[in-house]
């Protein structure tokens, strides 16, 4: 007899590769929750990729999506691990050995991401192999339970029908049910794995963030901020900028939770005596409070990385000069609890500028997205050399001896804020009424200061803007211009100059390697 065979469907093929793939997700992220976050096979094969991601990809990045960088190559790792997965789950069809390798392989390349960060340790391996040994299995044994099965040998009647109301005897067919509830028992282990995972994290980023920590009061507080700094117009950024809109770049694809009472910050290196710190130890000694405000060295012309916060924290420079920085280091080479590292010219903590080890943030506890338990604030210099969050080590040595982690990625060693300034209002091709109307904006130069701002409309003389006090050369600076307005499209531009009498240029260069310069400028139309 001939035995009639069914076209097998792809789609059921993919959705068992789709299956595996999210067990396997499922069990290695509930072991990463048991054992260590950060060896998430999404989380290394993600950080890996950061790593290796060129500078002109990583401007492209941040000036596309902003904030939501991280989510949006999340979602793409996602994407290209479920597209693998149905393409490996089409091949177990006929070649199950291979789609098998192919698998294992996903959790081969996951485990060497793992073992390649800077402070991997060995069990980091363990969850991406959990998942190769869960997902193999798991869609060999969907393959199984999807293979046409050859139905009980029946009396056929001696005059069949002309039509057949079901599958003539002797055909091949598939048990639709045995796959079905094996799919419901491979997600069902996922959900739960997964689900487990979940709620482990959540509980770990509870016990590890600063709820209910109350901080003491500075022995040496800010001063207020000078009546007028804020000039408190729409559309323009307020003069502190609230905690939940500060902006956040790092390499980081999702936030270290420290708990503050396991944390601790090792000073060492070319020190001598090396110093070991805890958080009830920092608590315990005199606190600052300054004003000074943070810019990232990926922002462009115009562009919003750059925010004012009002610290709480104790002076670095006092920490180094306690732990005895020997002749010749020349490197501050600070490490965050995710290993990534950041160099600091040692002579700009010990200059007199208000360098922080930063523990509170505009009058609460430093958030997890900046930094808790605690980060380095030096004013003055792009955040990936003076901004380290999540501090755990602070290594005295030397530039020609050790480089940090943008630095050997091409990034200059040192990277002093350059002088900048934005219009924030109007709006680019904002569309306004003819009159008086206001123009206005801010301007850095920060541990410089601001000196002057001058706005012109379209190619014409500079017109003298009237500037906000300030409380100290390390913050920004509001600045406003009146202006008649004429029907019309017109062109605004605005420059800064800073307290050394240089001018912000007119020619426009990208961040890299050492911040960007050039003039903001923004097109409206005059109705």
């Amino acid at each position: 007899m001939t035995v009639k065979k069914r076209a097998r469907p792809p789609i059921a093929a993919a959705v068992s590769g789709l299956l595996a793939a999210t067990a396997a997700l499922g069990a290695a992220e509930l072991a990463a929750a048991l054992l260590r976050p950060q060896a998430s096979p999404l989380l290394a094969v993600g950080s890996a990729f950061i790593d290796l991601t060129p500078a002109w990809l990583k401007d492209f990045a941040i000036r596309t999506f902003g904030a939501n960088d991280k989510p949006v190559l999340l979602l793409g790792l996602v994407t290209a691990v479920a597209a693998c997965a149905a393409a490996v789950g089409v091949l177990s069809t006929r070649r199950p050995r291979v789609a098998a390798g192919g698998l294992a392989a996903l959790g081969a390349i996951a485990t060497v991401a793992a073992l390649s960060r800077p402070d991997a340790v060995p069990t980091d391996a363990l969850p991406s192999l959990i998942a190769a040994v869960t997902g193999v299995p798991a869609l060999l044994v969907l393959r199984r339970a999807r293979q046409p099965q050859m139905p009980r040998r029946e009396t056929a009647p001696r005059t069949a029908p002309k039509t057949a109301p079901g599958p003539l005897p002797g055909t091949v067919r598939a048990d639709r049910r045995a796959l079905l509830r094996t799919g419901v028992a491979v997600l069902g282990f996922a959900a739960i794995s997964g689900g487990t995972a979940r709620a482990v994290n959540a509980a770990r980023d509870a016990a590890a963030g600063g709820a209910g920590l109350t901080l003491p009061l500075p022995s040496d507080p800010a001063r207020p901020l000078p009546p007028g700094s804020d000039l408190r117009l729409p559309g323009l950024s307020s003069f502190t900028t609230p905690n939940r809109s500060f902006y956040r770049v790092d390499t980081a694809l999702v936030v270290p939770r420290v708990p503050y009472r396991d944390w601790r910050l090792r000073i060492h290196g070319l020190v001598d005596r090396p110093v070991e710190l805890t958080f009830d130890q920092i608590l315990s000694r005199p606190l600052l409070e300054r004003d000074i405000t943070l810019t990232c060295v990926s922002n462009e012309v115009g562009s919003p990385y750059a925010g004012h916060a009002r610290w709480l924290g104790v002076d670095l420079a006092g920490l180094l000069r306690e732990a005895g920085v020997r002749s010749g280091a020349d490197q501050i080479l600070s490490r965050s609890a995710d290993g990534w590292t950041g160099g600091t010219a040692v002579e700009a903590v010990l200059d007199g500028r208000d360098a922080l080890l930063a523990i509170g943030m505009n009058g609460e506890v430093l958030p997890a997205a900046h930094g808790f338990p605690a980060r380095m604030i030096v004013p003055g210099l792009y955040g990936y050399v003076s901004a380290t969050k999540w501090v755990t080590e602070i290594k005295l040595t030397r530039f020609a001896d050790e480089q940090a982690y943008w630095t050997r990625r091409g990034w200059a060693e040192s990277a002093p804020i350059k002088t900048a300034s934005r219009i924030e209002v109007p709006k680019p091709f904002a569309r306004i009424a003819a009159g008086r109307t206001t123009i206005a904006g801010t301007a850095w130069a920060q541990h410089r200061g601001v000196a002057a701002v001058e706005v012109r409309v379209d190619e014409g003389p500079w017109t003298q803007a009237l500037l906000a006090p300030t409380p100290t050369p390390d913050t920004w600076r509001q600045w406003h211009l009146d202006w008649a307005a004429t029907r019309g499209d017109h062109h605004l531009e605005v420059r800064a100059t800073d307290t050394a009498g240089e001018v912000q240029p007119s020619q426009r260069t990208p961040p890299f390697p050492d911040g960007a310069t050039g003039r903001h400028s923004v097109l409206v139309t005059v109705r």
